[in-house]
């Protein structure tokens, strides 16, 4: 056989950064291995001051290399522990630097969680299927509860807290504990009987709470006898059960959730002891403006009525009706005199025309009226004298008699 005349091609050579990035695009483009669970022992469990969580997961023959950022671990319930039995979530991926692939994690649960988890799963679907979380069910939670009815364990740190914030907010309220177990198989039952237990006292609100867990911790919250007790509730129910990132099927069901017991005592006690004081002191303060409008209102009414009852009384007419008299008396006086004035001017004219045709004025200025003495004739002319006829001769001042000695 003849050699080839071309040569096969020669292998390709890589640098080491080339190379991890073709492997890190071979991992990160495996779908699988990017939502992947993975079991194991926890071992050289470290957390930095950075809050990132480095661990490895170890079984008998292998160990894999972990890291959870910290936005991730803050999210953590879980207490950590070398030796731990954990199943981890997260995708692989490769750590360029020192040329390892890695699991990137995100969540963190005890061995056995999954299929706790798949029974979660299967009884929300149920459950919802059924209508028992459609939003319409949910009931109002009134505002000012004068009973509240808690299902909780009577010796957990939840009962104090809870018990706290109601006698802070509203130490009004009275309290009734239907104490139950809220962990292990005795549980559920104990729940059940406490929630129909609180029904037949028929507080306002009832709590059903308890402190953080695992899931299996909680498990006895997604029971399904308890989900369907309170549901089957007559009275409103808040749920506060765990930590703010728990979830159970009692918080689906319930009329409120809470992300802690505590919390549920703050949402049972809308209005606080303080609200109420607020609101007495606002009524107060609205009720004496009020008052305080109405008196001004009533004052200017009186004001207006006095005016208008002194304008229509009697005594202003009888005021009025004398000073009528008074200007009508004045008139009249007005007029009277005018027309005496207008007499008198009329006499004093009267009497100057008297005056001047009076004959004792003419006598004043000496003239004399001679009359007969017989018959007190005025004698006019010499003719109707007769001597030694006896006459009368008045003057401006009197009378004297006299003889006709000679005509």
């Amino acid at each position: 056989m003849q050699p080839s005349l071309f040569p096969s091609p020669m292998p390709l050579t890589f640098t080491v950064s080339k190379l991890t990035f073709l492997i890190r695009k071979l991992l990160e483009e495996n779908e699988a291995l990017q939502d992947v669970w993975v079991q194991g022992e926890l071992s050289n469990l470290s957390r930095p001051a950075s809050g990132h969580v480095y661990f490895t997961l170890k079984d008998s023959s292998a160990a894999l290399k972990c890291v959870m950022w910290k936005t991730s671990a803050a999210r953590l319930t879980l207490s950590l522990r070398d030796g731990m039995e954990v199943e981890v979530h997260g995708r692989i991926g490769i750590y360029e630097p020192a040329g390892q692939y890695q699991l990137y994690a995100d969540q963190i649960r005890p061995v056995g969680e999954g299929a706790l988890y798949q029974e979660f799963m299967r009884l929300k679907a149920m459950l919802e299927a059924e209508g028992l979380f459609d939003p319409q069910r949910k009931r109002p939670v009134p505002e000012f509860p004068k009973k509240i009815g808690i299902v909780t364990s009577a010796t957990g740190a939840a009962l104090r807290d809870m018990l706290n914030t109601l006698r802070r907010r509203l130490p009004l309220v009275e309290v009734i504990l239907a104490a139950s177990p809220v962990q292990g198989t005795e549980a559920p039952p104990a729940l059940v009987k406490a929630i129909q237990s609180l029904n037949r006292q028929r507080p306002d609100i009832i709590i059903i709470a308890r402190g953080g867990g695992s899931m299996e911790d909680l498990w006895a919250f997604n029971d399904e006898r308890v989900v369907r007790a309170v549901a089957a509730s007559q009275v409103p129910v808040i749920s506060g059960v765990g930590h703010e990132t728990d979830f159970t099927l009692c918080d689906f069901v319930a009329d409120l959730r809470a992300p802690t017991p505590t919390a549920a005592a703050e949402l049972a006690t809308q209005i606080t002891l303080l609200d109420l004081q607020a609101e007495v002191q606002n009524y107060q303060n609205r009720l004496v403006t009020s008052i305080l409008n109405l008196i001004a209102e009533q004052k200017n009414m009186l004001s207006s009525l006095t005016t208008e009852l002194r304008y229509l009384s009697p005594e202003r007419r009888i005021q009025s009706e004398r000073q009528r008299l008074d200007e009508l008396a004045r008139r009249v006086y007005s007029s009277l005199l005018h027309r005496v004035q207008l007499q008198s001017a009329h006499v004093a004219g009267m009497r100057n025309r008297l005056d001047a045709l009076n004959p004792l004025a003419v006598l004043s200025r000496g003239y004399a009226v001679v009359t007969q003495k017989s018959d007190g004739r005025v004698i006019s002319r010499v003719a109707q004298a007769k001597n030694g006829q006896s006459i009368q001769v008045r003057v401006s001042d009197g009378r004297f008699d006299a003889t006709v000695d000679e005509k």
